[in-house]
């Protein structure tokens, strides 16, 4: 049953929400896109071993610290501690 417009748990997302979805994989495609045709553009430009090592590692390093602050987004909402 619709309440305000919202869609139905069982439906998924509504038709403004497929195209929010799509429209965002466009972008991010596009953005992917130009940033190969930007990088092959620059001669000479290569990333040294130690360089790709700092770069994982800060990925790594980003995915749990945005990762830590949802579990404790997400536990302190469970237990009532949120303000």
């Amino acid at each position: 049953m619709r309440v305000n417009g919202a869609p139905d748990k069982a439906n998924g997302l509504s038709g403004w929400g497929w195209f929010a979805v799509v429209a965002l994989v466009a972008l991010l495609v596009g953005a992917l896109c130009y940033c190969v045709f930007a990088w092959q553009q620059v001669p000479g430009v290569g990333i040294p071993p130690i360089g790709w090592i700092f770069l994982v590692l800060g990925v790594v390093f980003t995915t749990v610290v945005g990762g830590g602050l949802m579990f404790l987004l997400f536990y302190s909402s469970r237990k009532g501690k949120d303000f």
